[in-house]
C-alpha cells in the first residue's frame, strides 16, 4: 500500500510536469509521450482494486454480511479507492481516456474500474467522457453499461442492464437490483455486447426467472428507495 502511494505521488508529479505538453482543448498530447509509467501504475492499481474485493468475498463468507471484520475490510478498500482515484483523475484530466493501444488493455480497464468504484458525483462527472471514449473506440461499451447501471442505482433509479447485484439484509440472499422492463433485459444487454443475464448472474449462483423477478420487483424497489431516504 505504501509503495503504491509513493507511485501515485510520483505519477502526479510527472503528470504535472507534462501538463503543458497536453492540448487543453482535446486533452490529447501535442507530441508523442511515453505512457509506460502510467501503464505500470494503472496495472498495479488494477491488481490492488481486485485483490481486496476478492478478499472481501472470503471475509463475508466466513464472518457474515454485518460483521465487524467485513466493515473494517471495506473501510480499508475505501481508503485504497480514494488513493487510486487521485491518480486516475489526474490521468483523465490531463490526457483524456487513454486507449488500450496507448497503455494496454488492463490499464485501460483500470480507468473504468476506479471510476466505477468512486462516489456518485465522480461517476457522473466522468460519464460523458467515457461515453465519448466508447464512440472513439477507447473504452468498451460493456463497461459503460455497468457504469450507467451503477449511476442509476446510486440515484435510486432502476438499472437498465441488470449488472448490479444486491444482498437482502434480512435473508442474506443475493438478487438483481431493481431493473426496468425485466422481460427486455437481454435485448438491451445484446445491444452493448453483454451476454445473457442468465449467464451473468450464474456467477453468484443465481437463476433468472423473469416472472418471479417481476413479482419480487416492488419489494426491491421499496428497499432501493428506502436506501435513498
Amino acid at each position: 500500500m505504501k509503495k503504491q502511494i509513493l507511485l501515485i505521488i510520483g505519477l502526479v508529479i510527472l503528470l504535472g510536469c507534462n501538463q503543458k505538453a497536453a492540448n487543453e482543448e482535446t486533452h490529447q498530447p501535442e507530441s508523442p509521450i511515453d505512457y509506460s509509467e502510467i501503464k505500470n501504475l494503472l496495472d498495479s492499481i488494477h491488481i490492488e482494486d481486485q485483490k481486496h474485493r476478492v478478499e472481501g468475498e472470503s471475509i463475508q463468507e466466513k464472518y457474515g454480511l454485518e460483521s465487524d471484520e467485513l466493515r473494517n475490510h471495506w473501510m480499508k478498500i475505501r481508503k485504497i479507492d480514494s488513493s487510486n482515484l487521485i491518480a486516475v483523475e489526474k490521468i483523465l484530466n490531463t490526457y483524456g481516456w487513454l486507449s488500450s493501444e496507448q497503455i494496454g488493455s488492463k490499464a485501460n480497464s483500470t480507468l473504468f474500474l476506479v471510476i466505477q468504484h468512486s462516489n456518485l458525483e465522480t461517476q457522473e462527472k466522468y460519464l460523458p467522457m467515457m461515453r465519448q471514449a466508447v464512440k472513439e473506440g477507447k473504452a468498451r461499451s460493456q463497461s459503460l453499461a455497468l457504469l450507467e447501471d451503477r449511476i442509476c442505482i446510486g440515484k435510486g433509479e432502476l438499472q437498465v442492464y441488470g449488472s448490479q447485484i444486491g444482498t437482502d439484509r434480512e435473508t442474506g440472499d443475493m438478487y438483481v437490483l431493481p431493473l426496468v422492463e425485466p422481460e427486455k433485459v437481454n435485448e438491451r444487454r445484446a445491444e452493448v455486447g453483454l451476454g445473457p443475464i442468465e449467464d451473468y448472474i450464474s456467477h453468484w449462483g443465481l437463476e433468472w426467472n423473469v416472472d418471479e423477478y417481476k413479482r419480487e420487483l416492488p419489494k426491491w424497489i421499496d428497499i432501493l428507495e428506502e436506501g435513498r431516504r
